[in-house]
Parts: structure tokens; C-alpha cells; sequence
């Protein structure tokens, strides 16, 4: 029987993308163009964030999105539907933008116009977590029907983070979910980390979120 050799490629990877995430940074500096980057597991409410920062926002920013799906545009087609200039990456299988990804999106948008753009990444808690995209700040959204341990089932997501969305707080009379211990759970992990109570739907919560993006913008203008 002839020896297996194993080969560690991920680190490598890794790397590799490290180094092209920085020139994505530095182009983005040189546009003076904000880019979040917005992630979470399917249905917890990206798109739906993303509609009411642009309905909150687009009379003080020029705003434009990235949406990042395995397969479908029915979530670009809402955010274009809205005016505001959206570019599809169709991952094809692939479960997180990387910075390669996210630099093919940006060679067809005219970033001198845009003081914000949000990268919607692929719904998923693990993936997207490990491969740096390039933003100038990582955002997450926990929904409250997806329970309080979250944090301690995907720590890489909650300690990568700059800000915690907690949306559907709607519901917190309905589940099963202790919002002061997952907050003591996030902090552990994180302890610089943002955390911003929402629901989309009612609208509450809505302009602290708007309020942390639009300073964030503000800054990142004045450096």
C-alpha cells in the first residue's frame, strides 16, 4: 500500500485571501466608499434589514448592494426595486463570499458614487465567518426564533463581528428566548462587539441601526 500524503491547503487559502482583502480595503479607502458586510443564516432577515436602512437612509447616502445567493435574484430584484444600484453574485454552490468574489462585484459598479454599499453574503453561520471579504466592518443578524444558544454553536461568527443585529424581537413574548444570556454569551466572546435590538417588521429598533451605520459612514469619510 503506497503512503497517503495529506496536504494542508486551507491555511493556504486563507492566506491567499487575507492578502487580496486588503487590497479590496484599500480600494475601497481610496473611493472613500463604506462596505459592510451583512451576514447571517437564511431567514433571519438581511434583505429585510437592508429595506429599511435603505428607506431610512437613501435621502443622506448613495447607497448600493451586493447580494450573494447559491441560485435565485428574488432579493436584488427587491432592492432594485427601490432605486438603489444592486449587483447578483450567483455563488453556484458556494457557501460564503470570499474576497475574490466580492472584487469581481465591485469592477462593475461605479464606487465614486457611492458613500455605502452592503454586501448581503450567503445565509450561513459557518463559512461566511472564515473568509474576510475585504469590508470595512462585519455585521450579523441573530433572529429570535433561531433561539439564545446560537453563540455558543458558532462562536467564529459572533467573535469576527463588529455589531449584532437581534431582529424579530417581535417575537420574544412568543419564544423561548433569554436575551440578557445571549448577550452574555456574545460579550464573552466579544467583548467590543455592538449589540442592536430590531424588529423589521414593526419597524423598532430600526433607527439605532441607522444611527451606528450613518456615524460609521460619517468617520470613515473624515480619515
Amino acid at each position: 500500500m503506497q503512503e497517503v500524503r495529506l496536504i494542508e491547503v486551507k491555511e493556504e487559502i486563507l492566506s491567499g485571501n487575507k492578502a487580496l482583502a486588503d487590497q479590496v480595503r484599500q480600494k475601497m479607502r481610496d473611493r472613500r466608499t463604506y462596505l459592510l458586510n451583512l451576514m447571517s443564516s437564511p431567514g433571519a432577515g438581511k434583505t429585510s434589514l437592508i429595506l429599511k436602512t435603505i428607506e431610512e437612509l437613501k435621502d443622506e447616502l448613495q447607497m448600493g448592494v451586493i447580494e450573494a445567493d447559491i441560485d435565485s435574484m428574488v432579493d436584488s430584484e427587491k432592492v432594485a426595486a427601490q432605486g438603489i444600484t444592486v449587483i447578483q453574485l450567483r455563488t453556484g454552490g458556494f457557501c460564503h463570499l470570499d474576497a475574490a468574489m466580492v472584487s469581481k462585484g465591485l469592477d462593475v459598479m461605479d464606487l465614486d458614487t457611492l458613500d455605502l454599499l452592503i454586501i448581503e453574503n450567503v445565509g450561513n453561520l459557518v463559512c461566511p465567518a472564515e473568509f474576510d471579504t475585504g469590508a470595512t466592518r462585519n455585521a450579523m443578524i441573530l433572529s429570535v426564533p433561531e433561539g439564545d444558544d446560537k453563540p455558543l454553536k458558532y462562536p467564529l461568527m459572533f467573535s469576527i463581528c463588529d455589531v449584532l443585529v437581534v431582529n424579530k424581537i417581535d417575537y420574544l413574548d412568543y419564544e423561548d428566548f433569554d436575551l440578557e444570556t445571549m448577550k452574555e454569551r456574545v460579550l464573552n466572546l466579544n467583548p467590543d462587539i455592538k449589540v442592536l435590538e430590531v424588529s423589521c417588521r414593526t419597524g423598532e429598533g430600526i433607527s439605532a441601526w441607522t444611527s451606528w451605520l450613518r456615524k460609521e459612514v460619517a468617520a470613515f469619510n473624515i480619515r
